[in-house]
């Protein structure tokens, strides 16, 4: 079998790494927050060219915590994308606000800033772009709008971990940037995790005392806040796995350039790389047609695969209003009824990718 993602084949190279720092914390006993959090958001503050960085437990957390620093609350708008996961959009309702779709860009799947300025309105006060299985969204032309209109702009860099748009790396391009270390990520905890990375201090100094039950000193409650604090375990096993992390990009680059090269000249289309990024491949998302026989014909040859996402969030039953419904983001729309994420992590094989490309050019031919 090959799987889709092998989490165990990456803990076995680093086993010896991961166990002295995960005694050290439990001998600690500072497991929640702590040294080991405070050195986590320095060095991977410090690894975006961040100013300041500020773990949470989840990156639906800082995604939330981030909305809320901003001052995003009931009766505003927020522009996204519904391509993404929904844990982007019930963030936004969390606050009481509002997610307002924008469709997406042919090309690379993010949010296409030509729709941006048009679906602006006197309640707007914020724009997250998704950066959509590893590549950084096209930040100049959104950065300029929102300047334009005094609009926050926070990233959901989700997926992207250490992704870069024109050299710089992702998370630091806007007024927030927020990741997730769910363990499926690039970079991955043993459980839960997040954190917003910010240039500005009050910001900073907000989403701190919002993690921690909204405290400025302890039991000096300022704000109604969240139990969202990060663990000192999770924060041990992401600093030694921060240190692999260039080494696994390197490396998921090369099989989606390998993907790429034996995927030339047939009728899939494989992910485009924007030329002023640098695509991490968290995911590696072909569209062909008739996906989902496909799929199942890659399944019986023991081929794991994945589909991100098979249902737009503006479709989901749970965030589905008459706002935006069927028909309205039709790129969106048709890309969910095409993708397809073949395996791809940084101990994949040359060969096992062969074998991947042999048996998808021969589902191709069977659906003909």
């Amino acid at each position: 079998m090959i799987p889709f993602l092998d989490l165990k084949a990456q803990y076995e190279s680093i086993k010896d790494e991961i166990m002295p720092a995960v005694s050290e914390t439990l001998a600690s006993t500072q497991w929640i927050l702590g040294d080991q959090v405070t050195a986590f958001e320095n060095e991977f503050a410090q690894y975006c060219s961040a100013g300041i960085g500020v773990g949470v437990n989840s990156g639906t957390s800082a995604l939330h915590l981030a909305l809320l620093a901003a001052g995003i609350g009931p009766g505003d708008k927020v522009i996204t994308v519904a391509n993404t996961f929904v844990a982007t959009v019930a963030a936004i309702d969390y606050t009481g606000a509002q997610a307002v779709y924008v469709d997406v860009d042919e090309h690379t799947l993010n949010i296409d800033p030509g729709l941006i300025e048009s679906a602006i309105t006197t309640q707007t006060k914020a724009i997250v772009p998704v950066h959509l299985h590893g590549q950084p969204a096209d930040m100049d032309p959104i950065m300029e709008i929102a300047r334009r209109y005094g609009l926050v702009v926070i990233e959901d860099a989700a997926q992207a971990h250490g992704a870069e748009y024109r050299g710089r790396r992702v998370g630091t391009l806007a007024d927030m940037g927020c990741f997730s270390f769910y363990p499926g990520k690039n970079l991955g905890a043993c459980g839960e995790g997040g954190i917003v990375l910010t240039d500005n201090p009050l910001y900073a100094e907000k989403i701190r005392m919002l993690r921690d039950w909204g405290q400025e000193r302890k039991y000096h409650h300022v704000h109604k806040g969240f139990n969202y604090r990060m663990e000192g375990l999770q924060a041990a096993i992401l600093r030694v796995k921060l240190r692999h992390l260039d080494a696994w990009t390197t490396a998921r680059r090369d099989i989606a350039s390998y993907y790429d090269e034996l995927l030339a000249g047939s009728d899939i289309t494989c992910p485009w790389e924007q030329s002023n990024t640098r695509h991490v491949y968290h995911v590696y998302a072909i569209r062909v047609r008739d996906r989902d026989r496909v799929r199942q014909h890659l399944d019986k040859s023991h081929i794991q695969t994945g589909i991100h996402y098979p249902i737009p969030v503006h479709l989901q039953a749970a965030y589905a209003t008459s706002r935006c419904v069927s028909g309205d983001l039709p790129v969106t729309e048709r890309a969910a009824g095409e993708l397809l994420s073949l395996p791809i992590f940084a101990e994949l094989g040359k060969h096992e990718a062969m074998q991947v490309n042999n048996v998808l050019r021969s589902a191709l031919k069977e659906t003909a």
